[in-house]
Order: C-alpha cells, then sequence, then structure tokens
C-alpha cells in the first residue's frame, strides 16, 4: 500500500478570529486561507476531515468597545460574528462548523477543565495587588488602565507593560495611572487569582515537540519561537481575572471573576466540535477526533499565536490527560505563518491602513484573491499585499496563462470537433512528455501540500499551465487542423485532459472558478491522486466555455492605490520642541563597535548587543530587529548615546541607545560610522 491509498483521520483548526473588529487581508494569509487549502485538498484525497472554527468572544477589548459605543458586550459579539461569518462564507472557506465562545455549550466546557484541574489541586491561588476603580466599583484590567511608563517615559503605556519601549513592571510602578472608566485616579488593592503551573510542564513540553518535529518537520520560525520561551523558563500563568464579561469561574468563592481568555478561547475547538456533533445527530462524535490516538490534529495560526498552541493548549491538555481517562490527543503540528504587510506597512485599524476582507468582496471575486494570496503566503517571513500585484497576478497569470490556454483549447473544439472530446491516434514524443507531466502532478503537488509548502504548490499549479500553453504553441493545431487531422484531434484531446487535471490541481486554491471549469467540462472531480491519469471519453460533451478571469483595468487600480491616502500621515505636523544647547550638551554621542548580537526571546523588534566603548563591554538591547539580523550587526561601528540612563527592557539590563533613521515604512537605518574612526570617539 502507498501512501495514495492510506485514509488519514485529520482534525483542522483555524485560530478563533476576535469577534471585535472584521478580519482583514492579513487574517486570512495567516490562519485561515491556508487552511482551507489544505482541507479542499485532503477532501480530494478522500481523508475524513473536520474543519473547526468560529469567534472568540470574550475578554477587554470587546467590553472597551462596548463602553465606547455605550452598548451592551453581546451586541459587540453578535454584529462582528455575522460580519466575519460572512466575510469567510464569501472568501470560500469550507468550515464544517464556524461556532461561538459565548454559546453555553463551550461555558460548559471550559468549566469543566477548570473544575478538573482545581479538584486534583493543580490550580494555586495567589493574592496581587491590582488598581481598583472606586467610581466605577470594579477592578481595572491592564488594557483598562494608562499612565506614564517608569522606563521611557511613554504617557501611554498600560498598568503592567510598555509598548513603545517594551519594558515591564509592577503596576505600583507605573506613573499617573488614569482608569479608562471613568477618566479618574485608580488604586491599588488587593485581589486573588488561580494559576496554572505552566512551568511544571515544561519537560513534557520540550520533549513533546521535540518527538512532533523529528517525526513530522514542525517549521523553523515555530520552533524558534518556542526555544525562546522555553530558554527563559516557563512560569505560571493566572487562569481568571476581575472581569464581568467571560466564562463565570465555577466556585462558590470566585464571585465576579472570569476565565481568562488564553485559558478559555483554545477549547472552543473542542466546544465546536462538540456542538457540531450534536447538529449532525451524534452527540459522542467529537469524541472520534479530539479523543481517538489515530487523529492527525493540525492547528493552523499566526506567529501571535505559537505560545498558546504549542505551549499553553498543549500543557493544559496534558494536565487533562493525567487526572482523567478519556485522553485528548495533542497538535501534530502547528503551520504558523508570518504577517502579510498590506503595501509596506503594518495593518492598522486606528491608522486606517489596510482593507477588510468584506470590502474587498464587494469589489472583487474570491478566487483571484485568494490566488493572490496563495502565491504570495508569508509562510517563512513577513511578505507584502499590493494592489498592483493583486492586478498582474489576475491579468498576467490566471487570465493571460491559465484563462488563455482553456479558453483557446474550448473555442478550437467547438469550431472544429462540434463541441465534444476529439479522438486520441498515434502519439509522438510531445504528446508522451505532456500525459506523463499530467500523470505524475498530482503526487509531486500533493507532496508539498503535505508539507505545508502551499505556495510552493501553488507555483507548481501554475507551471502546469505554462507548460500546457507550450504544449498548445508547439503542437500548432491551427496548422494541423487543415493538414494533419488526426494529429490535431490528438493534440485536442490532450488538451481537453490537461484542463481537466488543471481544474482538480486549482480546486484548493480557486474553488468558485473550478467549480464552472468542472460545468463547462460536463465532468465531475476525480479523486486527487486519480486526476493526471483520469480521461474524458473520446466523443463526450463539453458546455460551452465562459470567460473565467475578466482582466483587472488600471483604472480600477489607480483608484484603489490613490484612497490609500492616511490622514494621520496628511495632518498637519506639529514642530519639533526646540532645545538650548546646554540641553544638547548634555548628551554624550560616542562611536562603539558591536562585538556580540543576538535575539531577545519573545520579542520581534528587539536584539541584545554587546558593545565596546572606552576599553570596556556594555550591553544595550536595541528595537532594530526588524531590519538588521543579528549576523548583520556583529562588526558594525555605531552611533550611541553613551550616557543614558540603564534601563530594564523585556528585563535585559540596556546601557545606552543606538541613533537610527526612520524611513516611514516601519524600517530603521542605523548611523554607521566609518571603521578607521577609533572607538570611544565623540560626535559633535
Amino acid at each position: 500500500m502507498n501512501s495514495q491509498d492510506k485514509r488519514e483521520k485529520i482534525l483542522v483548526t483555524s485560530a478563533l478570529p476576535y469577534a471585535n473588529g472584521p478580519i482583514h487581508l492579513g487574517h486570512l494569509a495567516g490562519a485561515y486561507l491556508p487552511a482551507d487549502i489544505y482541507v479542499r485538498y485532503n477532501r480530494l484525497k478522500g481523508n475524513d476531515i473536520l474543519f473547526i472554527c468560529g469567534s472568540d468572544e470574550h475578554g477587554v477589548p470587546i467590553t472597551i468597545t462596548a463602553d465606547k459605543e455605550k452598548i451592551k458586550p453581546k451586541d459587540v459579539i453578535d454584529r462582528f460574528h455575522r460580519i466575519n461569518k460572512d466575510s469567510f462564507e464569501k472568501f470560500g472557506m469550507s468550515f464544517d462548523i464556524y461556532s461561538r465562545t459565548s454559546l453555553p455549550l463551550h461555558h460548559e466546557t471550559a468549566g469543566e477543565f477548570f473544575l478538573s484541574f482545581h479538584r486534583n489541586g493543580l490550580l494555586s491561588e495567589k493574592k496581587s495587588m491590582q488598581f481598583y476603580d472606586e467610581s466605577a466599583k470594579m477592578f481595572l484590567p491592564d488594557r483598562y488602565v494608562e499612565g506614564t511608563c517608569p522606563n521611557c517615559g511613554n504617557e501611554n503605556a498600560r498598568s503592567d507593560e510598555c509598548e513603545n519601549c517594551g519594558a515591564l513592571y509592577e503596576p505600583a510602578e507605573l506613573k499617573n495611572p488614569v482608569s479608562r472608566i471613568s477618566g479618574k485616579t485608580p488604586v491599588l488593592k488587593e485581589t486573588s487569582h488561580w494559576f496554572f503551573p505552566l512551568g511544571k510542564y515544561q519537560q513534557e513540553l520540550e520533549e513533546y515537540i521535540a518527538g512532533m518535529n523529528e517525526k513530522f518537520g514542525w517549521k523553523d520560525n515555530v520552533l524558534q519561537y518556542c526555544r525562546g520561551w522555553f530558554k527563559d523558563g516557563l512560569q505560571d500563568r493566572a487562569v481568571t481575572r476581575d472581569l464581568d464579561w467571560g466564562v463565570r469561574v465555577p466556585l462558590d468563592n470566585a464571585a465576579g471573576k472570569v476565565l481568562y481568555v488564553w485559558f478559555e478561547a483554545v477549547l472552543g475547538y473542542i466546544s465546536a466540535t462538540k456542538e457540531l456533533s450534536l447538529k449532525r445527530g451524534n452527540g459522542e462524535m467529537w469524541r472520534d477526533y479530539w479523543q481517538d490516538a489515530d487523529t492527525k490534529y493540525v492547528a493552523f495560526i499566526g506567529k501571535d499565536n505559537v505560545v498558546f498552541h504549542c505551549i499553553v493548549f498543549p500543557a493544559m491538555l496534558m494536565a487533562w490527560n493525567g487526572f482523567n481517562k478519556q485522553q485528548y490527543i495533542l497538535p501534530q503540528n502547528v503551520p504558523a505563518n508570518e504577517f502579510l504587510n498590506f503595501e509596506g506597512k503594518k495593518f492598522s485599524k486606528s491608522r486606517n491602513w489596510g482593507i477588510d476582507v468584506i470590502d474587498f468582496l464587494n469589489k472583487f471575486p474570491a478566487d483571484p484573491l485568494r490566488y493572490t494570496l496563495a502565491a504570495n503566503l508569508p509562510e517563512m517571513r513577513d511578505t507584502d499585499f499590493y494592489w498592483k500585484e493583486f492586478q498582474a497576478r489576475n491579468n498576467n497569470e490566471l487570465a493571460d496563462i491559465l484563462g488563455n490556454f482553456i479558453n483557446r483549447t474550448f473555442t478550437f473544439v467547438f469550431k472544429h470537433f462540434e463541441g465534444k472530446v476529439p479522438q486520441l491516434h498515434e502519439l509522438e514524443e510531445t504528446d508522451n512528455v505532456m500525459l506523463k507531466l499530467l500523470e505524475t502532478a498530482p503526487e509531486r503537488i500533493g507532496a508539498l501540500y503535505d508539507r505545508f509548502k502551499i505556495k510552493d504548490a501553488v507555483l507548481e499549479s501554475m507551471n502546469i499551465a505554462r507548460a500546457a500553453n507550450k504544449y498548445f504553441n508547439d503542437s500548432e493545431p491551427w496548422k494541423t487542423v487543415k493538414s494533419e487531422r488526426e494529429k490535431c484531434s490528438t493534440t485536442l484531446n490532450i488538451c481537453i485532459q490537461t484542463i481537466y487535471t488543471l481544474a482538480e490541481l486549482f480546486s484548493p486554491v480557486i474553488p468558485f472558478t473550478t467549480e464552472r471549469l468542472f460545468k463547462m467540462l460536463n465532468s465531475a472531480p476525480a479523486l486527487w491522486y486519480g486526476a493526471g491519469k483520469h480521461s474524458l471519453l473520446e466523443g463526450h460533451v463539453l458546455n460551452k466555455a465562459e470567460i473565467l478571469f475578466p482582466k483587472i483595468e488600471d483604472a480600477v487600480i489607480e483608484k484603489e492605490v490613490n484612497s490609500l491616502a492616511l490622514p494621520a500621515e496628511n495632518a498637519e505636523v506639529p514642530k519639533d520642541e526646540l532645545v538650548t544647547i546646554d540641553d544638547f550638551s548634555k548628551i554624550r554621542l560616542k562611536v562603539a563597535e558591536v562585538t556580540e548580537a543576538s535575539a531577545v526571546p519573545k520579542s520581534e523588534k528587539l536584539l541584545k548587543l554587546k558593545i565596546h566603548l572606552d576599553g570596556e563591554e556594555r550591553q544595550i538591547i536595541s528595537g532594530i530587529a526588524k531590519s538588521y539580523t543579528p549576523e548583520e550587526m556583529v562588526g558594525k561601528k555605531v552611533l550611541i548615546v553613551a550616557n543614558l540612563k540603564p534601563a530594564k527592557i523585556f528585563g535585559h539590563e540596556s546601557h545606552g541607545m543606538l541613533l537610527a533613521i526612520g524611513t516611514g515604512n516601519d524600517k530603521l537605518v542605523l548611523v554607521e560610522i566609518n571603521k578607521d574612526v577609533p572607538n570611544g570617539a565623540i560626535a559633535k
């Protein structure tokens, strides 16, 4: 038995999108389109597969939105659940269920996990000081408190973390705290919460990830992220918080407390599968997937969710398995993608930068977007969506390569062979080469999908269409139809079989189009591995062709590009505050050489640098990781602020600051110094 004959049982989940706003194109490229392509491919293979997703509907951002709009949290989640569900349907997401974490079944499931851990003494109750709004009579979550960062002076820092400099601190260290609820100064008040001992499972987690990687080949970006967390050591994590909106803590002494979203949201995959079981009339069906060791579980996420799906969720399942007879499976693979940016910048709702899926699909069909994103997925590094590239992918590839070949073939068959599949006569070498290419394509492309190399699989699929156009041109049917009709008949027979194979190969990527294409072929899809060998019988009646990919005009794209001006960038820029020569004379700018560099675990922006200055070695934490690799930094001579007060950033001491120039696209260019300038030289 070869790999083509095995029928697998597969459980696929996509990260639950947060019901606090509409999904955008970046979300699609991260956790949703790759998963949908993988699922559709496996369905064509005949595998037993479930595809689970739903809305994540609890947490502080939802309550903040509700407060701003003076509505109830349920009104917020109902609105965005509906919008996102509609967006996914129009985009072609083939979920078996799209559930919600606000449903009673989810609350019951999350409560069951908490109680199991609590009854078995796994959770510890700890007291801590937290900001309390006496006017609103409520404890304030981190996002409900703003103040001045004790490290860098940022006036919009949260109560536990500064997004500007990355500093972590205790709430008591925040300067000038203000409640976002009442606008008043909150007080620190003692509260208690239950904590999950994540560190207890570190060794088991490391062994689990190492074992899965050895067997199934995890992506390097995922492994590196996990290793960063393990290197720092896993710590206890609070599983409860003081909040009105969420899954109530199922204990008598826990009034006003809910389960932390990080703890309960991932359990939405399980509760959604339970809901699907009930809808299918078999309430225990979910166990056949979640509690069967033969199930292959694949979790599709964006890189910002790696810690929750590779460390936190597996640890929770390990904990459950230690106390209960019903054993949950753990993810076999977590093929996390990096981020998709928009026209060179990060998607940003606050800056009105980007486009929501629902708005995009009100202007353009889904399949050209699916193809464009699939051909440029951020599988190993961040990538960008550009309007011009979208137009080029549609016009130059879908229309001019794939669509052109289909249209030419159908036009010839209807004009010269009455719209029926022509006969196959004696084969020549070029015919055999094309047929061999078709026969081997499903296995070759399928192997890429199996390894989550979706971008490569899409490229290989389009390469078949390129080869088909070359075969058509080299065979010259416009000549042979007059002089060698049998040869022409053979050429067009093979072209029709090629279209059938292409319809199958592209079905996971552009499903709306291939459904129309199979109707044109007057045929149904085959199982994946049979597509390259399938033959439409001679004389099989075809349906008339239609234009599958209308071209997008320049004026349409120019309109979208011209609408990208950001209000924040167009606003009047305030004049810089003037300083005196005395102010400037306090700053010591000195030349230093970077001798060592490494990434800071759990941070995308920071590098830890060792520099040589004035005969001594210093450590500087610098936010340049998105512009320079550690290897690029070693040996550089840079200009630093040498007399800056030491600060702790992400738990690391930093003695100084590098000078760099912001280019306006989230990139930094270092101020570099000629290597002949000695260390310690002062800039004047």
